[in-house]
């Protein structure tokens, strides 16, 4: 095949995905090799492709494409969350703007309009996947709501209830006003916001005495049902037993005493709202007090706002506090950092608020997976770090609010078929339920048409919490094949941001269900931050378009560039920059390969430099692979790619091709061209996972191979023999090489001029470089001495000194002025150096890096000056 002049990513890209897409190479199914396994984070089928996802799912293909070419039966099973509240809303939005109200249909009828639209839209983002090249068993592709799914989740619900975990009670939950819906704890932001402190005076029943009290919420004082005061507190004794009128409603409620009021905070008397705080529906349930729920489900005001009924809280506020200030009530207000939660998916601000809901014991179930982390080790977090926040949540599990008041979920398999709390049955279907409620209420009289299930759906999470189970029918048929061959599965990698909502619920549902860890090591990626440390986001217009980057720089470019600033668990700066060196790594192995297929061959003897160069490269190559083995297990994988990169870079293309490169129109031989294409295609396996459309290009240019040849299902190469010897041997000569280039480059000496060198040999230096060093750099000839060559320019390389005869190459009186020129200024700047070293002050109080730094420079500065001496002298 003839080698375009350019690499194309564009048409590369698409025709090598179709390739492997054509020959089956991402599917897997279970056979007599080790398995490995990862599950992707189901992204939410409303998504698309987004800087996050992209550096998520590029350390995944990595992971998977190097487990496939160790020879292991790699599976990664990819798919999409139904993403109840974001995915509603959506459905919503787009009724809305047809003139359709959610209200007006029935359940089954908006259900519909949520599955055409899924239909449509969803899975948008698993075809932006492959244009990032992620090799996924796309035929594996699961839904959250698919059938297989959707009946796992009733399975564990049923299963869960029938333990005694799962019960209904009316508890305070966050509520949220704009979808509607309750949200658990973890899917609460707390944010600091500034708001005002207002001071409210409530007067006395039967006394012209008042008492004043502080709150951040004017608007809840319609639902205040006493007022609390520290029992310890002697400010306020006078005032035990007595009664006070809330303004506006001029309702009375009674002065009740608890420990629990700060005498500290505030005036010392605190407003007590059972329904819309947490703390005060403690004390409410305490001493029985009234509950008084003022809000509507979208926050704004019922009839108990009496004249405010209708009105939006916030705009509420604003008017009572309005109305507070003409009644004289109004003491005072003053400015008041607050922490506010809002939803994470809608932002709105949340309310809490007393309702009947589904609730999930977690406080046992929690026990072994805490284990799993903090004792066993048998689930590995990587960076280590996250290990006590997983802790933290872990040993402080609350009880978890499974129910949503939303219809695009798995809706909750209870059946009412009385008016009391308890009058209902838990069944996978109605004729389950009939069955199981006549039996409870032992009436046989009672139709299908009686019972009614519960509106609400299950929370998104609780269907993803069992993803790397049902995705393999685990908990439909939980001893199926693929299961017992896939689980557990082996590596995650996700966000820390989902490390309770998913990575714990996971362990815990995997040693609930099957007894034993969903996945064995857990990789936290950073978030994505632009290059002045803000996170991405469409908001501050900062996110590049993921798509339109790999159109600019191709796949294997992007995936580079995001790579290459990555650390586990470290945020990543992203800059466009490192896509474009992504992009210039592609062109150089590009060049390099059609440089060296545009040699011409011939059965020559090898040169000796050829022969020397290569044995360096594969001992220097089998170094590599072990560092590389090293990074990968202990998942540093940016460690790893870099580590390929210098290999390639620096050690192949700059260094091995320089070194067997035929002179100009000449042949190379058939020995050193086979072996360094052998040694190509190994770099090529190890860049693969990293850059998969170049590396296969390239290989299937440098020979005709058959489908089960493709370097997808290649062999990861093996490390072997490592002469250090050799490795340190042209460390050395390499320094040599960059001292003559050094002398070139000063004195604009062509290359085409050959010079002679001199070696003072101190240092155990082999000589058997000297061919090398002498292609590299044009010399012709290398002579060894016992005593300085007077009238040369000199440099040193560890303690060997060499000389380059400069007579006739350059103005001799013109070299002894710039000599002296930098001379001058280099002891001018050792005598700053040892000032700064001399001043005890100094020394003293800078810490051991810093001082560290000058002495290398008084160093530097002693051996430059007796270098430039040792010039100057021979020159004179």
């Amino acid at each position: 095949m003839e080698i375009p002049s350019k690499y194309n990513p564009q048409s590369t890209e698409s025709h090598w995905y179709d390739y492997w897409m054509k020959n089956g190479y991402f599917h897997s199914v279970p056979d007599d090799r080790e398995p490995y396994s990862i599950v992707i984070p189901p992204p939410n089928v409303t998504g698309i492709l987004h800087m996050g996802h992209m550096l998520n799912n590029t350390i995944q293909d990595v992971l998977i494409r190097r487990a496939r070419l160790l020879g292991k039966n790699a599976c990664w099973v990819p798919g999409t969350d139904h993403a109840s509240i974001a995915t509603e809303a959506k459905v919503v939005a787009k009724l809305k703007e047809q003139g359709i109200n959610k209200n007006d249909l029935t359940r089954d009828e908006f259900l519909k309009h949520a599955w055409d639209w899924t239909n449509e839209y969803g899975g948008i983002i698993l075809e932006q996947l492959k244009k990032l090249g992620c090799s996924c068993d796309w035929d594996r592709t699961a839904f959250t709501m698919d059938q297989e799914r959707y009946d796992s989740v009733i399975k564990v619900f049923i299963n869960l209830y029938n333990k005694g975990l799962i019960y209904r009670g009316y508890r305070m939950v966050n509520w949220d006003p704009e979808a509607q819906t309750t949200l658990s704890d973890e899917e609460v932001i707390y944010e600091e916001k500034q708001g005002l402190l207002y001071y409210l005076s409530y007067a006395i029943e039967g006394s012209d005495e008042k008492v004043t009290i502080a709150t951040t919420r004017p608007e809840t004082i319609l639902g205040d049902t006493a007022i609390c005061i520290n029992p310890n507190d002697e400010r306020f004794t006078h005032l035990k037993g007595k009664k006070v009128i809330v303004p506006i409603c001029n309702r009375v409620i009674p002065i009740i005493e608890d420990e629990y009021v700060d005498i500290e905070f505030g005036t010392g008397c605190l407003k007590v709202t059972p329904a819309h705080d947490i703390n005060d529906k403690a004390l409410g349930e305490k001493h029985n007090l009234e509950t008084i729920d003022i809000f509507n489900d979208d926050a704004s005001l019922n009839s108990f706002g009496l004249h405010y009924e209708g009105k939006d809280r916030f705009v509420v506020r604003k008017e009572i506090s309005k109305e507070l200030e003409g009644l004289g009530v109004l003491v005072k207000t003053e400015t008041h950092i607050n922490k506010v939660g809002t939803s994470e998916r809608t932002k709105a601000v949340i309310e809490p608020k007393l309702s009947d809901q589904w609730f999930l014991k977690m406080e046992d179930l929690a026990k072994p997976a805490l284990e799993a982390v903090m004792e066993s080790g048998d689930v590995k977090l990587h960076p280590k770090k996250f290990e006590n926040t997983y802790r933290h949540w872990m040993e402080n599990v609350r009880d978890w609010n499974i129910s949503r008041q939303l219809w695009w979920g798995q809706q909750i398999p209870a059946f009412y078929f009385g008016d009391g709390q308890e009058d209902f049955v838990v069944a996978a279907n109605l004729k389950d339920a009939l069955k199981l409620a006549k039996e409870k209420s032992g009436n046989s009289n009672l139709q299908e048409s009686d019972l009614r299930q519960d509106a609400d759906v299950l929370d998104t999470w609780f269907s993803s919490w069992l993803w790397p189970m049902s995705v393999f029918g685990g908990i439909m048929e939980p001893d199926n094949e693929e299961i017992n061959y896939y689980y557990p599965t082996n590596d995650l990698v996700t966000g820390p941001d989902i490390l309770f909502f998913w990575v714990a619920r996971m362990i815990v549902a995997g040693y609930e269900f099957r007894g034993e860890k969903p996945f064995e090591n857990v990789y936290f990626t950073g978030l994505v931050r632009d290059k002045q440390r803000r996170k991405m986001s469409k908001s501050l217009g900062n996110s590049p378009d993921a798509l339109k980057l790999i159109e600019d720089y191709g796949a294997d470019g992007v995936r580079v560039g995001m790579l290459m600033s990555a650390a586990a668990g470290n945020d990543l700066m992203f800059d466009e920059d490192l896509c474009q060196q992504g992009k210039n790594f592609a062109n150089k192995i590009w060049n390099g390969f059609r440089l060296i297929k545009g040699w011409e061959i011939a059965d020559i003897p090898q040169p000796e430099a050829s022969k020397l160069g290569l044995e360096w490269y594969e001992s220097k190559l089998n170094k590599t692979l072990l560092e590389i083995e090293d990074h990968f297990s202990k998942f540093r994988i940016s460690d790893a790619l870099m580590s390929i990169y210098k290999l390639v870079w620096d050690d192949y293309s700059s260094s091995l091709l320089e070194i067997i490169k035929p002179a100009y129109q000449q042949p190379i031989d058939k020995t050193t061209f086979d072996k360094v294409i052998q040694l190509f295609e190994q770099n090529l396996k190890l860049l693969h996972p990293f850059m998969p459309f170049l590396t296969e290009e390239v290989w299937q240019h440098i020979a005709k191979r058959d489908k089960s040849e493709a370097l997808v299902i290649s062999k990861w190469p093996t490390v072997g023999k490592i002469d250090e010897e050799l490795i340190a041997q042209f460390d050395f000569a390499a320094e040599v090489i960059a001292g003559v280039r050094t002398i070139r480059k000063n004195k604009n000496i062509p290359m085409k001029e050959s010079l002679e060198l001199s070696v003072l040999n101190s240092e155990e230096a082999s000589n058997r470089w000297d061919v090398v060093i002498s292609k590299l750099t044009n010399i012709s000839e290398i002579s060894y001495l016992d005593e300085q060559l007077e009238g040369a320019l000199t440099f040193r390389v560890k303690s060997n000194e060499y000389f380059v005869p400069m007579e006739g190459a350059i103005d001799v009186e013109a070299e002894i002025i710039k000599i002296k020129e930098e001379l001058k200024y280099t002891k001018g700047f050792l005598i700053s150096v040892q000032k700064k070293l001399s001043n005890e002050r100094f020394v003293s109080n800078a810490p051991e890096k810093v001082i560290a730094i000058e002495r290398q420079k008084l160093a530097d500065a002693e051996a430059k000056i007796e270098t430039l001496e040792k010039s100057l002298a021979s020159l004179g």
